[in-house]
């Protein structure tokens, strides 16, 4: 598996994070456009400041490369693992080893016991992450996303402390 190192987002990280949603993949996932400084700046400061997440930049070789995050930390202690890499790191098993760092991480510093994420069926690459950092598929929720006025249908995968 690669090595990653994971670490806290910082305002020199601006770029790479601007660049990662000019993607049209990941700008369809956010909220807002990420387009500019502030934009960035502010992405990473909504992270900063929850008691319910975390989240982390992902390095490969001292160069960042990606996100995972756990957030919607609950009073069950189960929370919500999201992850993305730039186009040039995909296929190479970067977000697997980041989710699976992450997951250690989240059991081990938080004391969660259950992880859950979810993906759009037709997103065949975040499903082979999720199984390859150990995710069991616990079924579809039907028509559970609106992205730009089309509902997707969503996987579901989760991951316990004591898997």
């Amino acid at each position: 598996m690669i090595e990653v190192q994971l670490r806290g987002w910082s305002p020199g990280d601006v770029e790479v994070v601007i660049a990662a949603f000019e993607s049209p993949d990941m700008a369809e996932q956010a909220a807002r456009p990420i387009d500019t400084h502030r934009a960035a700046l502010e992405w990473m400061g909504t992270w900063g400041f929850r008691d319910d997440a975390h989240a982390f930049a992902v390095l490969v070789g001292g160069q960042v490369v990606g996100n995972v995050a756990v957030s919607n930390i609950d009073s069950h202690d189960t929370g919500w693992v999201s992850y993305w890499t730039v186009s040039h790191a995909r296929g190479r098993g970067v977000a697997v080893a980041a989710v699976t760092k992450l997951a250690s991480w989240a059991f081990r510093e938080r004391g969660l016991f259950r992880l859950e994420l979810g993906h759009r069926l037709n997103n065949q690459a975040s499903c082979t992450v999720a199984t390859r950092a150990g995710f069991l598929s616990e079924g579809v929720e039907r028509a559970k996303l609106n992205q730009g006025g089309v509902r997707h249908d969503v996987e579901r995968h989760a991951r316990l402390a004591t898997d």
